[in-house]
C-alpha cells in the first residue's frame, strides 16, 4: 500500500468513526430519559472513541507500515460501531420494535464489536511500542492470544444468552444462537473461555513487564507510564475475575472498570503521551500541522456559520443565501486567518514540544545568531544556550579540541567551571562523563570539538532531540573552525607581542652590556692612552729619552686596546662564522662539546648574516641543552638547503621527555623568537626514552657572500 493510499484509508476510517460517534451522541440525546444512568455506563467509551481514533489516524498516516496505527483504528471503529448499534437497538425498542426483529441484529453487533475492541487492545499492549513481539519465543504466546481471541469472539457470536441493552428495556436474543453449543458458550464452557481470557491477560502482563525491563534510554521513558497503566489495568481485570467467584456483581463491575477506564481510556492516553511528549514514531511535525489545519478549519467554519447562518437568521433572511453576509464572513476570515494561524501554531508547538522551541526554531535562531558579528567569547555561550533550551537538558556544553585534550569552552546554564579538560587519544572523541549524549563537531573531516547535553536523572533524549543535537553539530563545524582560527590568530598576536617585548628587552640588555664593556674596557684604555700622550708631549722638550720610552709604552697600550675591541667584536658576531660560514663554525663548536657531535651538511652555501647567525645560535642552544639535560651518548646536527628553505635539526639519543606537557624554557623561547623573526618555525619532537629532535626551517634568498 502506498503512502497516499494509506493516508486516504486512515482518514476515511477516521471520518466514518466521527460520523458514527456523532450519530451515537444524537441518539443518546434523544433517548436520554429512557436510558438508565447513560453517563456512567457509556462515558468511558464516548471519551475513548475520539482519543483512539485520532491516535490511529496520526500513527497510520505518519507510519503506514506500523501495525499500531491500524490496530488503533480498528479499535476505534469497533468501539463506535458498538456504541451506534447499542443506541440504534435502544431506539428501535423505544419505538415499539420487537426484540426478535431487526433489533436483535443490532444487539448482536453491539455485543460482538465491543468484545472485539477490548481484545484488540490486548494485541496493542502485546506489541507496543515497536509493533513487534518482545522476542522470537513469544510467537507461541501470540498464537495462544490469537486462538483465545478467536474462540472468545466465536463463543460470543453464537452464545444463547440474550443481550441486555439497558436495565429498563427488555433483553434481545442472539439471532445466531446455537442451542447445541450451549454448554460451550455458557456454564462450564464459559468458564473455559474465561480461563482463556485470563491466559491472554497473563501473557499481555508478562510481555509488558519483560519489555519494560529490557527498555533503555528513550524507549524506557516512552514505556514508563504505558507499562504502569497497562499492568495496573490487567491486574484490576484479574481481580474482577477472582472476585467474580464470590460476588458476581462486584466481580463484573471491577472487570468492567478495568476494561472501560484502563484499557479504553488510560492505555490510549499513555500511548498519546508517548507520541506527543516523548517523540514516539517522530510524529511531532505531523501532529503540529494537523492541529493547526484542523483548528483553522474549525475557525473558518465557525465564522462562516456564525455570520452567514446565525446573523442571517436574526435579520430574517429566511434561510436564503445572503451575499453581503457571505462577503463579510469571507473578509473576516481573510483578515483573521494569519493572526489566528500564528496563535494556533504557538499553541500546537507548546502542546507538542512543551516550553521548548521547535527544532526548526532552534536551528533558525542558531543560524541567525551565527550570522551576526559576535566575538568568540560570545558565540560559544550562545551556542550552549541554544542547545540547552532546544533539548530541555539540564545543561549543555560546547567543547573545543586542544593539542592532546578536549576542553570545555562554554556551558549553559552552569558556566564553564562545571567541567574539566578530558585527554584525547588518536584524535578521537573521548568519553564525556555525566553527558547523556555527546556528538563530535567536524569541519572538512577535521575534529574541532564536540557538543554534549546532560539530561536530568531518569530522563533521556527523545529521537527528535537527538536529531536536533546532530543537526546543530553539523552547523557548528564552521563556527568552531572560525573560533579556532580566531583563537590561533589571537595567540599568534600575543606571542608576537611578547616576542617583540623580549627582543626589545634583549636589545636593551645587550646595549647596556656593550656600554659597560666599552666603559670598563676599551674606554679606560683609550683614556689612559690620551693621558700618556699628554705626558709624552710634555717630556719631548724636557726629557727626550723618557718621552721616547713613553711613546714605546703607548704602542703596547694601543695594541692592548685593539685586542680588547677585537674581543668585544667576537662576542657580537663569531669571526669564524663570518669568515668561513655555518658548516665550519658549527664543526669548530662540535669539537669543543662534551658529547660527541657529528655535523652533516648537504648543499649548504653562504647566506645573509641574520640567517647564518640565527641557525648558528639555535644549534648552539640545542647543543647546550643536550649537554646539560639529555644524558646522550651522541648528537647529530643536520643542515639541509632545499630551494629557498634552509633546515637545521639537532638529534640526540638521550632520555627524552613528554613534549606535550613539558614547560618551555628560556632557551627554546629564544630559539622561537629568533626563527620567528625571520618568518621560520621551530619544532620539538621528543618521547621519554626515545631521544629528542629540535628542528627548524627558515626562508632564504639566493646564496650570498656574507661579510662583516
Amino acid at each position: 500500500m502506498s503512502s497516499r493510499t494509506a493516508t486516504r484509508l486512515a482518514w476515511g476510517i477516521g471520518g466514518v468513526c466521527l460520523v458514527l460517534l456523532i450519530l451515537s451522541l444524537v441518539l443518546l440525546a434523544l433517548d436520554w430519559k429512557a436510558i438508565d444512568s447513560p453517563g456512567t455506563a457509556q462515558l468511558p467509551y464516548f471519551l475513548a472513541a475520539p482519543i483512539i481514533g485520532v491516535l490511529g489516524v496520526l500513527v497510520a498516516t505518519g507510519r503506514p507500515r506500523h501495525p499500531i496505527g491500524w490496530l488503533l483504528l480498528a479499535i476505534a471503529a469497533s468501539n463506535v460501531i458498538s456504541l451506534t448499534a447499542n443506541f440504534v437497538a435502544i431506539r428501535g425498542l423505544l419505538s415499539g420494535a420487537s426484540p426478535q426483529s431487526w433489533v436483535a441484529w443490532a444487539g448482536w453487533v453491539y455485543s460482538n464489536t465491543g468484545a472485539i475492541a477490548a481484545l484488540l487492545i490486548a494485541f496493542v499492549i502485546l506489541i507496543f511500542p515497536d509493533g513487534r513481539l518482545p522476542g522470537p519465543r513469544w510467537r507461541w504466546a501470540a498464537l495462544v492470544v490469537s486462538a483465545t481471541v478467536a474462540i472468545a469472539v466465536a463463543a460470543s457470536a453464537i452464545a444463547v444468552a440474550p443481550t441486555q441493552l439497558s436495565p429498563r428495556l427488555p433483553s434481545v436474543p442472539n439471532p445466531l444462537a446455537v442451542g447445541a453449543l450451549n454448554n460451550v458458550t455458557s456454564g462450564n464452557g464459559n468458564g473455559w473461555i474465561n480461563l482463556g481470557i485470563l491466559l491472554l491477560l497473563g501473557t499481555v502482563l508478562a510481555a509488558v513487564v519483560v519489555r519494560f525491563r529490557r527498555s533503555r534510554g528513550v524507549e524506557r521513558i516512552q514505556m514508563r507510564w504505558f507499562a504502569y497503566v497497562a499492568g495496573a489495568s490487567v491486574l484490576v481485570v484479574f481481580a474482577g475475575f477472582f472476585v467474580n467467584s464470590a460476588n458476581a456483581t462486584l466481580g463484573n463491575n471491577i472487570s468492567n472498570a478495568g476494561f472501560a477506564f484502563g484499557f479504553y481510556l488510560l492505555v490510549p492516553a499513555t500511548i498519546g503521551l508517548a507520541i506527543i511528549r516523548y517523540g514516539l514514531y517522530d510524529l511531532d511535525v505531523f501532529i503540529s500541522r494537523t492541529l493547526v489545519y484542523g483548528s483553522l478549519a474549525v475557525f473558518i467554519t465557525a465564522v462562516y456559520v456564525g455570520i452567514a447562518v446565525g446573523i442571517g437568521t436574526l435579520v430574517g433572511s429566511g434561510g436564503k443565501p445572503n451575499l453581503a453576509l457571505s462577503i463579510l464572513a469571507t473578509a473576516i476570515v481573510a483578515i483573521g486567518f494569519q493572526p489566528v494561524r500564528e496563535r494556533v501554531q504557538k499553541v500546537a508547538n507548546r502542546l507538542v514540544y512543551g516550553k521548548r522551541a521547535t527544532p526548526y526554531e532552534v536551528l533558525s535562531e542558531f543560524s541567525g545568531r551565527v550570522a551576526e558579528t559576535y566575538a568568540a567569547d560570545e558565540v560559544l555561550p550562545r551556542m550552549a544556550r541554544v542547545l540547552q533550551e532546544g533539548t530541555g537538558a539540564e545543561s549543555a556544553t560546547v567543547w573545543l579540541r586542544g593539542m592532546e585534550e578536549l576542553r570545555p569552552a562554554a556551558t549553559f546554564p552552569n558556566g564553564v567551571g562545571t567541567h574539566i579538560a578530558v585527554p584525547m587519544h588518536n584524535g578521537t572523541l573521548p568519553a564525556l562523563e555525566d553527558a547523556t549524549r555527546a556528538v563530535e563537531v567536524r569541519h572538512q573531516g577535521e575534529l574541532l570539538g564536540a557538543l554534549s547535553v546532560t539530561k536530568r536523572r531518569g530522563e533521556a533524549l527523545t529521537p527528535i532531540e537527538e536529531k536536533l543535537v546532530d543537526d546543530l553539530a553539523h552547523q557548528a563545524g564552521l563556527v568552531l573552525k572560525n573560533v579556532g582560527l580566531s583563537a590561533d590568530l589571537q595567540a599568534r598576536l600575543d606571542d608576537l607581542r611578547a616576542s617583540r617585548q623580549r627582543l626589545v628587552s634583549a636589545q636593551d640588555l645587550e646595549r647596556r652590556r656593550l656600554e659597560r664593556n666599552l666603559h670598563d674596557g676599551a674606554q679606560q684604555h683609550l683614556v689612559a692612552l690620551k693621558v700618556k700622550l699628554g705626558v709624552a708631549e710634555l717630556l719631548l722638550d724636557r726629557d727626550p729619552a723618557k718621552a721616547a720610552a713613553t711613546l714605546e709604552q703607548l704602542k703596547g697600550d694601543a695594541d692592548e686596546a685593539l685586542e680588547t675591541l677585537r674581543d668585544l667584536a667576537r662576542g657580537i658576531y663569531p669571526p669564524l662564522l663570518a669568515d668561513k660560514g655555518l658548516v665550519v663554525a658549527l664543526e669548530s663548536q662540535a669539537r669543543k662539546a662534551t658529547v660527541p657531535v657529528r655535523v652533516e651538511a648537504a648543499g649548504i652555501e653562504r647566506y645573509a648574516q641574520d640567517v647564518e647567525a640565527t641557525v648558528y645560535f639555535c644549534v648552539l642552544e640545542a647543543l647546550q641543552n643536550v649537554q646539560k639535560y639529555a644524558s646522550a651518548s651522541q648528537v647529530v646536527v643536520h643542515l639541509t638547503a632545499s630551494g629557498k628553505t634552509l633546515t637545521f635539526a639537532v638529534t640526540d639519543d638521550g632520555a627524552g621527555f613528554d613534549a606535550a606537557t613539558a614547560k618551555r624554557g628560556a632557551g627554546l623561547t629564544n630559539m622561537n623568537d629568533r626563527v620567528d623573526a625571520l618568518g621560520g618555525k621551530v619544532q620539538v619532537i621528543s618521547h621519554p626514552g626515545a631521544g629528542t629532535t629540535v628542528s627548524g626551517e627558515l626562508p632564504v634568498q639566493e646564496p650570498v657572500a656574507a661579510v662583516l
